[in-house]
């Protein structure tokens, strides 16, 4: 969904830790305060999801399953990150661009909003080229080339990484650029990866009230093939919890960093 359309606004209200309105505001302060990130690195991914887990609709993208609601909190998110990470296969089928804050939303955070991109091939959507300026590109030793092609010295490779992207290895390349507070935006490959590596300090999920029933796109894909069981299960802490008055539950998880 684009953070720059703009549809009629809903009313949320804050369930948890306390129980108050938070209508549209100009600005959003209250929902700016509630997702201020903290003061150092922090790595944020926001997704959204109908009540049974699906990631998308019957067309292939979120926007099928999102509403206002989800789209009054991911302005927000945008508006305070430093940079979005985002999967090549995402960026492709959400038909990402080059990203800007909202104009409405610009006191929140000074600077331009980056785009980081992870593909093993190296890849960029021409789209993402387009404008003027460049995006960073997550790769490994097989996409090398490619990247560096596209977007020169912002292609972040990293050496030894063949069948995967080190992401761990690239999120502390944009920490030194000065991209500290990173939004992703997976997919649900991408948030699988993030996940395993214990990489993940909040998870924001939208959950729509609808239901797609079976079928592959969950919120969460697994990294490798098969349904192995989870390995590492990890305590989540609920930071916030709002709903709007048509169901539509946002909430704010903070993850426990995975030892080692």
């Amino acid at each position: 969904m684009s953070s720059t359309t703009s549809p009629d606004l809903p009313a949320l209200h804050l369930l948890r830790p306390d129980v108050a309105s938070v209508p549209p505001a100009t600005g959003e302060p209250r929902l700016a305060e509630l997702y201020r990130p903290t003061a150092g690195r922090h790595l944020r991914v926001n997704m959204v999801s109908t009540v049974d887990g699906a990631a998308w609709g019957d067309d292939g993208v979120s926007a099928s399953i999102n509403d206002a609601a989800d789209w009054r909190v991911f302005r927000v998110l945008r508006a305070l990150a430093d940079v979005v990470l985002v999967g090549a296969g995402t960026a492709r089928a959400e038909q990402y661009t080059q990203l800007d804050r909202p104009r409405d939303l610009g006191h929140l955070h000074p600077g331009p909003l980056e785009l980081a991109l992870v593909t093993r091939r190296g890849e960029v959507p021409d789209r993402l080229l387009d404008g003027g300026r460049t995006p960073w590109v997550l790769t490994g030793e097989e996409g090398a080339a490619a990247a560096r092609a596209a977007v020169g010295d912002r292609a972040v490779v990293v050496p030894g990484a063949t069948t995967a992207v080190d992401l761990a290895a690239g999120l502390e390349v944009l920490a030194g650029a000065g991209l500290r507070h990173v939004l992703g935006e997976g997919g649900p490959h991408l948030l699988g990866s993030l996940l395993e590596a214990g990489l993940v300090d909040e998870l924001c999920l939208t959950t729509t009230p609808n239901v797609a029933g079976p079928g592959p796109g969950r919120v969460v894909a697994p990294v490798r093939h098969g349904h192995a069981p989870a390995t590492h299960l990890r305590d989540a802490t609920l930071g916030h919890l709002l709903v709007s008055d048509a169901g539509t539950l946002v909430a704010r998880w903070e993850l426990a960093r995975r030892a080692g």
